[in-house]
C-alpha cells in the first residue's frame, strides 16, 4: 500500500500514514484547495475545517476528512481531498521529503439531517428544502437585496447569518463574524453546514439525565408504562443555533443545533461501560413521534457485525432509554499504549469505538447520527522487570530490562553521573541490544564486562566478589515525547576473588612484611591498631613503606613502639608486628597479617670496650601495667636515659649503679639487675638480669696502663644526623631534588656523591666512610649488594674504582672535614649474562 492507505468510511474519508515509513519522522501536514493553495493544518483549522489527525496503534498516524469539509469538492456524491505530506528527520523540517495523495470517496444518499461528533469538532449538515408554496410563486421584479437585505448580498455564500440561542440571550452573527470566531459555515446546492470546535464560546456544557431521557421516550413512543430508573447525569456539549440562507429573494431559516456526548464513559470490574442517550433534548426539539431505524456499533469507524462482537466479547445493547456498549478492557480491537504520570511508567488502554444511529421524527424524517469516542482507561501504573543472566565464560553482565511497548524507545544512560546517548554507550563497554517479541512488544539487553570500570568491585567473603552495575536509562514515548526513567542496579556475586597474602622474614635488626595484593584490596588501608600508617607516619618512626601497587612493604626496626615481645628468657625473644588491612571507605577490618621472628636478648645489650653498658629493657606481652619510665637499676638512681612506651634504655659505667664484679682467670664479669617496683613496696615485681664479660687478656689495657699512650679514639654513644645526596655534575653544585627522582643514567656514567654530617656542628669532628655498598632494591639489606667503599677504601675488585674528590671551603661548606665526596661509575647487577631487576 506504500506509505499511505485510503478508506472511505460513509461520510468520512481517512488516510492512515504508515509507522514504519513516517514513524520516526517529523510531519507536516497540508490540504491543497481547489486552486492548488497548500494550507498548512494545524490544531484549530482542522476543527473548523473538518479534520482530524490522530496517532493510533504504536506510532501509527491517522487523517480523517469529512465528506463537507473546507477543501473538499463534491461532484455527484463523490467528495475529493488532496492533502501533501512533508516529512523530515529533524524538528527544523530542514531537508523534508513532499508526499502528495489525491483521495476520492462516494457518499449517499444524504439524510435530511446528519450529525458527526468527531473526536474535536461537531458537524451538523442540513438538507436545504424550499416549501412547495415558494416554489411555485412568480416573481414580478427583480430582486433587489440592496433595498431589502443589504447584509445578506454582501456575503460571499448563500448563508447569511447563524443565531446561537442561549438562556440568557439570543446572538446573531455574520458568515464572516463566524469564520473568525473559529465556526465552520457551508453550504452547497442541496445543503447547509454548521461546524463547531468543542472550545468554541457558545458551546454549552449540559448535563442530560438519563430519566428524564426514558420519560421523554415513553412519551414520544406512546407508552404508558414507566420503568423505575436511576437518574444518571451525562455530559453533553451543546449549541443551539438557527442558521438564516437565502434562496433568491427571500431568506429561509433552519435549525441547526448539535449535541454530543463528553463523557458517559464508566470503567468497572475491568470493563468499559459507553452509554449515548438516544433522545436528546437539543436535538428532540418540536419533535412529537420518534422511531429507532438503525443501531450499528464497531472500532476505527468499521462496523462490526453481531458475530463479530461476540467473539470479542463486546455487548450492544438497545435499549430504551439509551446505547450502552460493554467492552472488556484489553478486548481485541483497541490497544496498550505508554504512559507517565508524575516521572511513573504506566500503560493506559485505549478502543476507538464508532457508533451509528438512525431514528425517523416528524420533523426531520431521517436522522443520522455517527459519534467517534476514543477512550483511554485511567493510568495504571506497571513495573520494569530487570534480569541478570551473568556470562561468566565470557565474564559478562548480561541485563534484560523490559518488556515495553512499540511506543517506547531508549535514548540515553547515564552512567557514572554523565549522560550518553545510545550510539555513544559502546564507548564505555556497553553493547546494547533491542530483542522484539511475537506480541510487538520489546526489551532492551545490555552487556557490559565484568572488567568495566563503571562497574563496582567488592569484596564479599573468602572467594566471592560482588559486581554491581548502576546505571540510569531513560526512555521516550511516542507519539507524546513524554520521558522516564528506569534506575538499574544489577549485582552478581562471583567466585573470583584473589586475596592479599603475605611473607616475613627479619635480618637481625628489622622484622620485614611483604604483602602481594589480590585483586579486591585495591582500596585496603594498612593500620596498626586502630593507627594509619602512611609514609608520614612511617617515617616518624623510622619506619620504611612501599607500595608499588602490586606489592605493599613494610619494614619496621626490632626496637620500635608498634612490635610486641613474648617469650622472653635467657636464649630467645620473640618479637612480633601486626598489620590489618581496612576497607578504605568503611573501615571494615578485612585481612590481618603478621611477622614473628626470634632474636637473641644480646642485641639488647652492648658492653663496649671502654666499660660502658647499654642495656634496654623491653614491656612483654602481659605486662601492660608496667610504666617503662619508673625502671631503674640496683641503683635506684639509675634511671633510663631514653624512653618510650614500649622500653627503656639505661647507659652507665659497669663501676657504677650497683655493678657487680667477679672474676676468673680469663674473664671479668660484670652483673646488674633492672627493676621494677610498686610505688610503696620495696619487692620488684620485675626483674631483669643482665652481664657483660671481658676477656682478662685482650682487655689487659684496663689494668695495666702505659705510660704516655699514644692519642686514640674510643667509641662513643650519640646521634648523628646525615645526609647522602646524588648531584649532577663534578663541580657538587647543583643536587638532584626529590621531584627528579627516579634518576636515568646510562652504563659506565658518572654518579656524583657527597655524604655530610648535618648535627653536630663541631669542627673537632671528622667525618670518615667506612663500608658504602649498593642494592638492587629501597632496602639497604637486601641482595645482591656490591661494595664500593671497603674499611673507607676502594673496592679493589671493581673494574671502574671509586674516586674520592676534595672538599674546599666554601660558602656552602663550612667545615670541609664534615664532607665526604666520591665519584661511581655506572653499573647494573647481573646474575651469569642475565640482567637482574627488582
Amino acid at each position: 500500500t506504500g506509505p499511505m492507505s485510503l478508506e472511505c468510511l460513509g461520510n468520512l474519508l481517512r488516510i492512515t500514514l504508515s509507522a514504519e515509513y513516517f514513524g520516526d519522522k517529523y510531519l507536516s501536514l497540508f490540504v491543497i484547495d481547489h486552486s492548488g493553495t497548500a494550507w498548512e493544518l494545524d490544531d484549530a483549522m482542522a476543527a473548523q475545517c473538518g479534520y482530524a489527525v490522530t496517532y493510533t496503534t504504536w506510532r501509527k498516524i491517522e487523517f480523517r476528512a469529512s465528506a463537507l469539509s473546507c477543501h473538499s469538492h463534491l461532484e455527484k456524491d463523490v467528495f475529493t481531498i488532496n492533502i501533501q505530506i512533508k516529512a523530515s528527520q529533524t524538528p527544523d523540517m530542514s531537508n523534508a521529503t513532499a508526499h502528495l495523495k489525491s483521495a476520492s470517496c462516494h457518499y449517499g444518499p444524504w439524510s435530511p439531517r446528519e450529525l458527526i461528533c468527531e473526536s474535536n469538532y461537531m458537524e451538523v449538515s442540513v438538507k436545504r428544502e424550499v416549501p412547495q408554496t415558494i416554489k411555485d410563486f412568480i416573481q414580478d421584479e427583480p430582486e433587489d437585496w440592496t433595498l431589502v437585505f443589504p447584509e445578506a448580498k454582501a456575503e460571499e455564500a448563500s448563508i447569511w447569518q447563524i443565531v446561537f440561542h442561549q438562556p440568557e440571550e439570543k446572538r446573531a452573527l455574520l458568515v464572516s463574524n463566524a469564520w473568525s470566531a473559529g465556526y465552520g459555515l457551508n453550504a452547497t446546492d442541496s445543503r447547509v453546514l454548521l461546524r463547531v470546535p468543542y472550545t468554541a464560546a457558545q458551546v454549552q456544557l449540559v448535563e442530560v439525565g438519563v430519566l428524564l431521557l426514558a420519560q421523554q421516550a415513553a412519551r414520544l413512543c406512546g407508552s404508558n408504562q414507566m420503568p423505575s430508573l436511576q437518574d444518571q447525569g451525562i455530559a453533553f456539549s451543546v449549541l443551539r443555533s438557527s442558521t438564516f440562507y437565502k434562496h433568491e429573494w427571500m431568506i429561509l431559516m433552519l435549525d441547526t443545533a448539535v449535541a454530543c456526548s463528553v463523557d458517559g464513559v464508566d470503567y468497572t470490574n475491568k470493563t468499559i461501560t459507553w452509554t449515548v442517550p438516544k433522545y436528546i433534548p437539543p436535538l428532540s426539539a418540536g419533535v412529537t413521534s420518534f422511531k429507532d431505524v438503525l443501531v450499528e456499533a464497531g472500532v476505527d469507524l468499521r462496523k462490526l457485525s453481531a458475530k463479530e462482537m461476540a467473539s470479542r466479547k463486546y455487548v450492544l445493547l438497545n435499549e430504551l432509554k439509551a446505547i450502552t456498549m460493554k467492552i472488556p478492557i484489553g478486548a481485541e480491537g483497541g490497544y496498550y499504549k505508554t504512559s507517565v504520570s508524575n516521572g511513573q511508567l504506566g500503560v493506559k488502554y485505549t478502543i476507538n469505538l464508532f457508533l451509528e444511529h438512525q431514528w425517523e421524527d416528524n420533523k426531520w424524517r431521517l436522522t443520522k447520527h455517527t459519534i467517534i469516542k476514543e477512550i483511554e482507561t485511567p493510568f495504571e501504573q506497571t513495573e520494569v522487570a530487570i534480569n541478570n543472566n551473568l556470562n561468566l565464560n565470557a565474564r559478562l553482565m548480561n541485563v534484560t530490562v523490559g518488556a515495553f511497548l512499540p511506543d517506547v524507545e531508549l535514548v540515553n544512560l547515564t552512567i557514572e553521573g554523565v549522560a550518553v546517548a545510545v550510539p555513544e554507550a559502546v564507548q564505555h563497554g556497553y553493547i546494547i541490544h533491542r530483542t522484539r517479541y511475537a506480541n510487538g512488544s520489546k526489551a532492551y539487553v545490555i552487556e557490559v564486562p565484568l572488567d568495566a570500570p563503571s562497574v563496582k568491585k567488592e569484596f564479599m567473603r573468602e572467594d566471592m566478589r560482588a559486581y554491581t552495575l548502576n546505571v540510569t536509562l531513560t526512555f521516550i514515548t511516542y507519539p507524546s515525547r513524554e520521558t522516564f526513567v528506569v534506575p538499574v542496579i544489577v549485582l552478581s556475586a562471583v567466585k573470583d576473588a584473589v586475596l592479599p597474602s603475605a611473607r616475613g622474614f627479619c635480618d637481625g635488626k628489622n622484622l620485614h612484611l611483604i604483602i602481594t595484593r589480590g585483586n579486591v584490596d585495591q582500596n585496603w588501608l594498612p593500620f596498626i591498631s586502630d593507627w594509619h600508617l602512611t609514609q608520614e607516619a612511617a617515617q616518624k618512626y623510622s619506619y620504611i613503606l612501599r607500595d608499588n601497587g602490586t606489592h605493599l612493604a613494610i619494614s619496621v626496626p626490632f626496637l620500635s613502639p608498634h612490635v610486641s615481645y613474648e617469650g622472653f628468657h635467657t636464649s630467645a625473644i620473640k618479637a612480633s608486628f601486626y598489620l590489618t588491612l581496612k576497607d578504605g571507605i568503611t573501615l571494615a577490618q578485612r585481612r590481618d597479617f603478621s611477622v614473628s621472628c626470634i632474636f637473641s636478648p644480646s642485641e639488647l645489650i652492648q658492653c663496649l670496650p671502654n666499660g660502658t653498658v647499654i642495656i634496654t629493657a623491653i614491656k612483654l606481652v602481659g605486662g601492660e601495667y608496667l610504666d617503662t619510665a619508673l625502671l631503674v637499676l640496683r641503683d635506684r638512681q639509675c634511671k633510663p636515659s631514653l624512653v618510650t612506651e614500649k622500653t627503656a634504655t639505661f647507659r652507665f659505667n659497669v663501676s657504677t649503679c650497683g655493678t657487680s664484679r667477679k672474676f676468673n682467670s680469663t674473664t671479668m664479669t660484670y652483673e646488674n639487675e633492672v627493676l621494677y617496683f610498686r610505688p610503696g613496696n620495696d619487692t620488684p615485681i620485675y626483674q631483669l638480669k643482665f652481664l657483660c664479660s671481658y676477656a682478662v687478656k685482650q682487655n689487659d689495657v684496663l689494668y695495666e696502663p702505659k705510660k704516655n699512650p699514644p692519642p686514640s679514639i674510643k667509641p662513643g654513644f650519640g646521634c648523628l644526623a646525615l645526609s647522602l645526596k646524588l648531584f649532577k655534575e663534578k663541580s657538587y653544585s647543583e643536587p638532584y631534588q626529590e621531584s627528579e627522582y627516579p634518576v636515568v643514567k646510562y652504563l659506565r656514567e658518572a654518579l656524583y656523591f657527597e655524604v655530610e654530617l648535618l648535627q653536630p656542628k663541631d669542627a673537632r669532628l671528622d667525618l670518615n666512610l667506612d663500608d658504602c655498598w649498593a642494592t638492587n632494591s629501597q632496602s639497604q639489606d637486601s641482595l645482591p649488594q656490591w661494595h664500593i667503599l671497603i674499611h673507607g677504601c676502594e673496592n679493589n675488585k671493581d673494574s671502574y674504582r671509586t674516586v674520592f674528590h676534595k672538599v674546599n671551603h666554601s660558602f656552602r661548606v663550612k667545615f670541609p672535614q664534615h664532607l665526604k665526596r666520591f665519584e661511581v661509575r655506572m653499573f647494573s647487577f647481573v646474575q651469569d649474562t642475565s640482567l637482574l631487576q627488582e
